[in-house]
């Protein structure tokens, strides 16, 4: 008797933690990565700007690569969509939605499964002395208590797929 009394208290603190630490958690969150490519910005702007491209460096790909993909739209203007289909990778589009040529590109993600959800992403380039600084950041709100606890964990989640992705446009970029 005592021992449910004391995982029913444990079951009550829990909960409390988070549905009252989840009103707490941001309602907001934001990723972002750099890395600097030896190339034209011509070249590393079309491997981003351009949905064929993308995919060839796409580090969700590579974790998939029998994923279903489709391609639609003008070519590296607005409107470019990627879809995907996948087991793991659940399914979603990508749609280029801005372009400000060789400075920015912003996207619009829509999740559809294993959940469904929307998030915002840009791909900033910048000259340097060294080359080219891209920056591809992801933001998002969390509408609810499940999202705000997920969106907590953001950067660590996507911090090997935007890492390995950059690295993969640097290496396609700098051939």
């Amino acid at each position: 008797m005592k021992a449910l009394r004391i995982i029913g208290i444990i079951l009550i603190v829990l909960a409390a933690i988070y549905f009252i630490g989840g009103q707490l958690l941001p309602t907001t969150y934001s990723v972002n990565r750099s890395i600097v490519i030896k190339a034209a910005d011509s070249v590393v702007y079309m491997n981003v700007a351009d949905m064929n491209n993308f995919q060839k460096w796409n580090p969700w790909l590579k974790m998939e690569p029998t994923a279903k993909v489709k391609i639609s739209g003008p070519s590296a203007e607005p409107g470019n969509l990627w879809e995907w289909q996948g087991e793991e990778l659940g399914t979603g589009s990508m749609e280029l939605i801005k372009v400000n040529p060789y400075s920015s590109l912003d996207y619009e993600l829509k999740f559809r499964q294993p959940f469904e959800n929307s998030a915002s992403s840009t791909f900033s380039f910048e000259k340097t002395a060294d080359g080219i600084n891209v920056t591809w950041s992801m933001s998002g709100e969390s509408k609810n208590i499940d999202d705000r606890w997920m969106g907590l964990g953001m950067g660590m989640m996507m911090d090997k797929p935007f890492t390995s992705g950059l690295e993969s446009l640097k290496e396609l970029s700098e051939k």
